[in-house]
């Protein structure tokens, strides 16, 4: 049985408040044209991004990194609740197509007058090292989020 304390370190909770209105976050997490400038960590592109955003849709993105290598991942939007919260499944493919990261992703976006506070809760990652890997790609994909929405699409 897993007890809360093993669950909570295992659990990657981050907020960011962004300069835009939460339809305009929501927005650019809803449509590939959108994603394809902004997810993934710092200097990785989204040479794939499949997208069937609706509950029950499947999505299928391929993060590259800098050296080239791809780094894949997949699931099914479980909620939409425009513009306020989404969650989907997050299924990371190893090299040869096997799972090892299993989570959901919960998204919140919370208007704060002309800013909205965004807020990921990832949870349970197997292990609290797969989680550390996860915070650092998330905060860097935030960052990149924040900064493509400032420049007024």
């Amino acid at each position: 049985m897993t007890s809360p304390i093993d669950t909570a370190e295992r659990t990657l909770i981050l907020s960011r408040v962004l300069n835009a209105p939460s339809s305009l976050v929501f927005e650019a997490w809803s449509k590939p044209q959108h994603l394809v400038q902004w997810f993934g960590p710092t200097d990785f592109t989204l040479p794939h991004c499949e997208q069937d955003f609706r509950v029950g849709g499947k999505y299928r993105f391929c993060m590259r990194a800098p050296d080239g290598s791809d780094h894949w991942v997949r699931g099914e939007y479980t909620h939409i609740d425009e513009p306020a919260r989404l969650v989907f499944t997050w299924l990371r493919e190893g090299a040869e197509g096997e799972i090892w990261c299993d989570t959901v992703v919960s998204l919140t976006f919370e208007e704060r007058g002309k800013k909205t506070l965004m807020t990921l809760n990832q949870t349970t990652f197997a292990t609290s090292a797969h989680r550390e890997e996860h915070n650092g790609g998330w905060s860097e994909c935030f960052e990149r989020l924040a900064k493509y929405l400032g420049t007024g699409r």
